[in-house]
């Protein structure tokens, strides 16, 4: 009777364990765009590669995921953007040196997104040079068809990449999100399209409604390097830009300030808390006071 006792004792304790575990809240951040080369390249040269993170890390580790943009590829050629002219080729072609995946990694950025306009900048050898060290550092990468699926709690999630600039168009990667939604996942989209500066052109709002038709959950964009206007469209959540996130632009609050987003999940339940940041002359990125 006793050993009969002990089973029910152990079988409670582990349906409480497992529905507490089912039950938990999962927290997701998505960041903006992250640029490893030119000033900030100097700062971690400089400084230790530590130091660009260092007021945020905090932040970044009590979650299970940062999402981010990766503005550019990992490689091991020299950098042509370190100390270049103001709007030369040069200045806007970047390579991010070989420890750039693992710093990710140890901040938590375990997801980043690659469909962008300077993925390509040196060419596909730099694509695949990316690519291999973050597998090396344990960071996960979305772009065209590389989606990625986990599942974070009780919740399997998708995270889906959109490039204006190349890769697929927004129709196939409608129905991507069709395909990801229909089978039972949260959809989230990391989108890299727009204009820079300005907000959000019909173009984009028309693949904004594309997309929050096929099914996605959350919409994120990038490119602009400024915080733009969000809406909801249905049950789908549009954040048109989230700005600078490790960046060198200084020239104006504006371009100087991202957006973090914080998006808890608990059971059917979302919920989205904005962050402001600050990206400073020192190079770091630092929360709003």
């Amino acid at each position: 009777m006793k050993k009969f006792y002990l089973i029910i004792f152990v079988l409670a304790i582990l349906f409480v364990s497992f529905f507490l575990y089912e039950k938990r809240e999962v927290k997701i951040l998505f960041v903006g765009d992250m640029n490893f080369d030119r000033y900030i390249r100097k700062v971690g040269e400089n400084k230790g590669e530590d130091y660009i993170f260092s007021c945020i890390s905090n932040f970044l580790n009590d979650s299970d995921l940062v999402v981010g943009n990766l503005e550019g590829p990992i490689t091991n050629n020299p950098s042509v953007s370190l100390g270049s002219v103001i709007d030369t080729p040069n200045n806007y072609t970047f390579t991010f040196p070989p420890n750039t995946a693992k710093l990710l990694a140890k901040n938590n950025i375990k997801l980043v997104n690659l469909g962008n306009n300077h993925i390509g900048n040196f060419g596909n050898e730099g694509i695949v040079s990316t690519k291999k060290y973050l597998n090396d550092a344990g960071v996960n990468y979305i772009i065209n068809d590389k989606i990625y699926r986990v599942k974070i709690g009780e919740k399997n999630v998708s995270f889906v990449s959109y490039n204006e600039f190349g890769g697929d168009v927004a129709e196939k990667v409608a129905q991507k999100i069709k395909i990801e939604k229909e089978s039972g996942q949260i959809v989230f989209v990391y989108t890299h399209w727009g204009d820079e500066y300005v907000e959000p052109p019909k173009r984009v709002k028309d693949i904004a409604k594309m997309f929050a038709r096929a099914g996605a959950d959350l919409i994120v964009g990038s490119h602009p390097h400024v915080i733009l206007s969000s809406e909801k469209i249905g049950d789908t959540f549009v954040y048109y830009s989230l700005g600078n996130f490790i960046f060198d632009q200084y020239w104006n609050k504006e371009v100087s300030t991202g957006l973090v987003l914080e998006m808890n999940i608990k059971g059917d339940d979302i919920k989205i808390i904005e962050h402001k940041v600050v990206l400073g002359r020192d190079g770091r990125t630092c929360l709003e006071n």
